[in-house]
């Protein structure tokens, strides 16, 4: 042992080889990953929201105004419904015959003797009619003939003269003194009016007051309400009707004062004048209470009890072939409420386990395609949260817009697969779309026809989205789907119908469904709308951002083309070509395309280094720095482009084209001349380290950004041809290519070698158009 060292223990040998992992030894590794934990945490919280979004306590009412109800339905348990229109009926009736309040204020009358003794004087001096104001001409009638009043006094001469005879003296009495016992006898004549009051005729036609309208009389003295007799208690003597205090009426012959004109000798004789004097002046007393008033009919509303009906188990709710309207959805509704009421725990927490558990696999089965197809949503914590919170935001959305009048739950389910389908792939949507127009369908109706025109239309919505060049595809999108729903919901109401012509002339049917249409369009409209949003919210750009953003007026690109106009044009030849070959294996050639506009911003700042912005002939300001000088600043143009795009607010998609297009590769040129000048010299042997000359990266992560890489390679190398001949070209793109390959440059990104075949032949196929030669025209002859 003495030159081999001491031997080591079996047991530690043993230990430095590792058997294979055990489920269990896996699982407790995943277990102890606390990124792992925390989107798992983050799935498990949005189940229990969900649970509570749908809500899973509880079975969902399936049933909505406007469906058809082939079978009928009958009573699950007994239960009592309010008649609510009988309730109502009764009720109204009750309000109708509530006491209308008026407010007594006798005070009004006090100046009325006075007025009426007016009168007289003026009447017992005036020597004829004429002679009379017209004011009091009015007042007592003598401006107009009445042919009904009693004769004696139809004319106004005649009706003159009577009231002058006894206004004016006679041999034993004064005038004065005969006024004033006319006036006497008024006022007992109208005392009466102190104690009921009169309304106003303006109320009577506002109010709508019939002669059996209850009414109330409030004394504004003390706030009581008046009596009819004062003696009696019971409820009707506080109850008036309109010819209690209808000045007409009190003044027939049966009314308070009409009745009593015997015992008023000096106004008698001109009955019909001082009658008429009380009319024209209207002697208003009572006022209408509109806050007592509402206070009475409420009350009377409220003193009915509700009207209930009783229902027992297995009585018939509907009839089979019926299509529900408001009253069948309140009855429905009643006998939901009470299978709510009856459910026990045991119930509730089974039902919420059964929930939970369907919640948890619909998870697991979207959990697992995108952890396949697209992990960048599982890796990232915001893209899954993001993700998640507008799958529960679609399902509660979608729960609460389902009912009656809005039937609106396609709006948020349309909307958000139109959403995922533009932010990753048509599939994702469709299985999204699978999954929302499940839960939702549970929670709202269980019917299978629903699922099957929710899920046509969502998957139809995805159709068109492969590519969205413009906002017109979302609403195209939109009206497809719409169309769909209308066909789908059509042709399942043919196959649940039993009777056809009843189907055709169920006018309800088609107006929900075209009433979905509709909302299906609007949806296509919302997601347009909110494209900025949209791609703001999940980190994606669309076709169309794209399209504004290889605008030539773009401020980034106007600086470039000021400042390295040779590089400018590269770009425009890099985007040309690139294009051409990432559509040749199904990418997005204009994100390319956009891409290579930017790819090389960063030259601007130094554009005198890059030999496409040198004019022959002109000395290479490379020719009077070190290798490693020149190579800081030729790797340094991918620092300042990336900073550059940021200032200018460049999409993080496009920024990424900037990093990538170079990856790691090597700077072949400048490393070769160090390698040369290290040979040369003893002092520069460590300055040629082939790290120090590689490009920081990363590597190209997309088929794009390869597909960039490699066509900014071929485009530069392809200017060094002398003869670019198509062999030559050939050669050159699948040298650069393979160079690329075997340098690990297309490591970290999905691009196949058949693929990279065909980003060749493209490539190939686009410098030969660059370059194709042209005939040699003929010189034109001097005369």
């Amino acid at each position: 042992m003495l030159f081999f060292g001491q031997k080591r223990p079996r047991h530690v040998r043993t230990l430095s080889v590792r058997g294979p992992e055990t489920r269990r030894d896996w699982l407790w590794s995943r277990l102890k990953d606390r990124s792992l934990m925390g989107r798992v945490a983050l799935c498990l919280l949005a189940v229990l929201i969900m649970l509570v979004a749908v809500p899973s306590w509880r079975v969902p009412f399936p049933y909505r105004e406007g469906q058809r109800v082939p079978d009928g339905v009958a009573a699950a348990t007994d239960f009592t419904v309010l008649n609510e229109s009988q309730t109502n009926r009764l009720r109204d009736n009750a309000e109708a015959e509530a006491r209308i309040v008026f407010r007594h204020d006798p005070a009004v009358l006090e100046s009325f003797p006075d007025i009426f003794k007016g009168g007289l004087y003026a009447v017992e001096q005036a020597e004829h009619l004429g002679d009379l104001e017209a004011s009091v001409r009015r007042d007592f009638g003598l401006d107009e003939t009445i042919l009904s009043a009693p004769e004696g006094f139809q004319t106004p001469e005649e009706r003159f003269d009577a009231l002058k005879a006894v206004a004016s003296p006679n041999g034993e009495t004064t005038a004065r003194a005969r006024i004033d016992a006319l006036v006497d006898e008024f006022t007992k004549f109208i005392h009466p009016l102190r104690k009921t009051g009169a309304i106003d005729q303006t109320d009577v036609a506002n109010l709508g007051i019939t002669v059996d309208s209850p009414l109330q009389i409030v004394s504004v003295e003390n706030g009581l309400p008046l009596e009819k007799k004062p003696n009696q208690a019971d409820d009707d003597s506080a109850t008036f009707h309109l010819y209690d205090v209808s000045l007409p009426s009190l003044l027939g012959g049966s009314g308070a004062l009409g009745g009593n004109w015997n015992s008023y000798p000096d106004l008698a004789p001109i009955k019909p004048l001082v009658r008429t004097w009380l009319i024209r002046q209207n002697p208003v007393t009572l006022r209408y209470d509109p806050t007592a008033t509402n206070v009475a009919k409420m009350a009377a509303r409220n003193a009915i009890d509700d009207v209930l009906i009783t229902f027992r188990k297995g009585d018939t709710l509907v009839r089979p072939g019926v299509i529900l309207e408001a009253e069948h959805i309140t009855l429905l509704s009643a006998e939901h409420g009470e299978l709510k009421k009856q459910a026990t725990w045991s119930d509730i927490s089974l039902r919420m386990a059964v929930v939970f558990i369907m919640l948890t696999a619909l998870a697991v089965l979207n959990g697992y395609y995108l952890l396949r197809n697209e992990p960048n949503v599982i890796e990232s914590f915001g893209r899954l949260t993001v993700y998640l919170v507008a799958i529960v935001g679609a399902v509660a959305l979608g729960r609460l817009l389902s009912f009656d009048p809005w039937r609106a739950e396609v709006i948020p389910l349309v909307a958000t697969v139109m959403v995922f389908a533009i932010a990753y792939n048509q599939v994702f949507a469709a299985l999204t779309g699978f999954t929302l127009c499940l839960i939702v369908t549970l929670a709202t109706t269980v019917q299978l026809s629903q699922f099957v025109v929710l899920m046509t239309t969502t998957a139809t919505a995805v159709l068109p989205l492969a590519r969205m060049s413009s906002r017109t595809t979302l609403i195209k999108s939109g009206f497809l789907a719409g169309s769909a729903y209308l066909l789908v919901s059509v042709c399942v109401g043919i196959l649940e119908s039993q009777n056809a012509a009843e189907l055709f002339g169920d006018f309800e049917m088609l107006k929900q469904s075209l009433k979905g249409a509709a909302w299906c369009l609007f949806a296509g409209y919302v997601v347009a709308g909110s494209l900025p949003f949209i791609e703001s919210a999940f980190g994606v750009i669309t076709d169309i951002s794209l399209l504004e953003m290889s605008d030539p007026s773009h401020p980034l690109l106007q600086e470039l083309v000021r400042r390295a106009p040779g590089t400018y044009n590269h770009s425009i030849s890099v985007a040309s070509i690139g294009e051409a070959a990432a559509d040749a294996i199904g990418a997005n050639g204009l994100l390319v395309r956009v891409g290579a506009y930017f790819h090389d911003v960063g030259k601007m700042l130094k554009p005198q280094y890059f030999i496409e912005n040198v004019q022959a002939g002109t000395e290479s300001r490379h020719d009077h720095l070190a290798p490693a000088m020149s190579t800081l600043i030729i790797i340094g143009h991918v620092r300042d482009g990336v900073d550059l795009a940021e200032q200018y607010n460049v999409p993080p998609q496009l920024v990424s084209f900037i990093e990538q297009h170079h990856g790691t590769t090597l700077v072949e040129y400048f490393f070769h001349a160090a390698t040369r000048q290290a040979e040369e010299s003893e002092d520069h042997k460590t300055d040629a380290e082939e790290s120090s000359f590689r490009y920081p990266g990363p590597k190209p992560q997309t088929k794009e950004a390869g597909v960039m890489m490699l066509a900014d390679a071929v485009e530069s190398a392809s200017r060094t041809l002398t003869d670019p001949t198509a062999k030559r070209l050939e050669t050159l793109v699948h040298e650069l290519a393979i160079k690329r390959l075997l340098d690990g440059q297309f490591d970290e990104c999905d691009l196949t070698l058949s693929e990279l075949r065909t980003v060749e032949t493209s490539l190939v196929k686009s410098l030969i158009g660059v370059y194709h030669g042209r005939i040699k025209y003929p010189e034109a002859r001097t005369a």
